[in-house]
């Protein structure tokens, strides 16, 4: 196995996780507590979602259970990916220090992990309106396929995107009750905008990806990367503009946009071919879920 300069370890003990206990700090990694990069990616389509049916400041003790959720659920999914990824992650240079695939943890003590987690999702669950805890328990089938979609698709950044963007729709049901055309627009273009930044992602993998047989959005599109992330973020772009426009036909309302697709386009722009770049433009997608926040905030708030 040959160690990509390019691409670093990736667990790390900075931050709290080097405070932690030495026999804790394995765990912490697993859930990826090191890096709460993953976290804010899976809270932000849910902070949208509550945002734009115009629960923001109505409903702000629900922001933070979804945050908690978030992170408690953001953590069982990647101790479930590892577990079903140990011996592909033992091959790759970058998640080869990855507890499970290092032997820092065992399985079975993983499932205990994961067990523990998915129960402060359930307490999160609980706090939903049930209409919005049926709409959660619908997305678990996605979750537990999610794993193997790179084994069978050169897109599982697609699957991602299906995954990491239900928050949207638990947020606006659990304000507003009912769907209505404003959720799924949001939806499709959060679905657009975690394929874009997951393909940026998975820049720092493919050769890697490439030796083991693992299949990426970022191996299929080749040299024509920047051109696939413009794309995803233009779609992105186009379903947030529907939803917004779907609540408020006005021209002005669209202006909200302005500033997260700047920075969109500074992503693209900035990409380097050869993915040197990759994981600090992918970290800098939660700006971009801040600013598409705030969009969401000015127009919900004034729906």
């Amino acid at each position: 196995m040959q160690r990509d300069t390019l691409s670093p370890p990736d667990t790390e003990h900075r931050g709290f996780i080097g405070l932690l206990p030495a026999n804790l700090r394995p765990f912490a990694l697993l859930a990826r507590f090191d890096r709460p990069i993953g976290w804010w990616l899976l809270f932000w389509p849910c902070f949208w979602g509550i945002s734009l049916a115009g629960g923001a400041i109505r409903e702000w003790p629900l922001i933070l259970w979804m945050l908690l959720g978030a992170i408690a659920m953001r953590g069982a999914g990647c101790v479930y990916n590892d577990i079903v990824d140990r011996d592909l992650d033992r091959q790759v240079a970058r998640t080869a220090s990855r507890p499970l695939a290092s032997g820092a943890v065992s399985t079975k003590a993983a499932w205990v992990w994961l067990g523990v987690l998915c129960l402060v999702g359930l307490v999160v669950l609980l706090q939903l309106n049930f209409n919005a805890q049926l709409l959660a328990l619908e997305s678990l089938l996605l979750v537990a396929a999610y794993p193997f979609m790179k084994r069978i698709t050169w897109w599982p950044q697609l699957w991602l995107g299906l995954v990491f963007s239900w928050g949207a729709l638990v947020g606006w049901i659990a304000v507003a009750e009912h769907a209505r055309p404003a959720m799924f627009w949001l939806y499709a273009g959060t679905i657009f905008w975690v394929i874009g930044y997951d393909t940026i992602y998975a820049m720092q993998d493919r050769e890697d990806d490439a030796l083991v047989g693992i299949r990426s959005s970022a191996l299929r599109l080749g040299e024509n990367i920047r051109s696939g992330v413009a794309l995803c973020y233009a779609m992105a772009l186009a379903g947030w503009a529907m939803a917004i426009w779907s609540l408020r036909p006005e021209a002005q309302a669209l202006v909200a946009l302005l500033p997260i697709a700047l920075h969109l386009i500074w992503q693209v722009t900035s990409l380097r071919s050869d993915g040197s770049n990759a994981l600090d433009l992918f970290r800098s997608n939660r700006m971009a879920g801040l600013l598409m926040a705030l969009a969401c905030l000015v127009v919900g708030s004034a729906g």
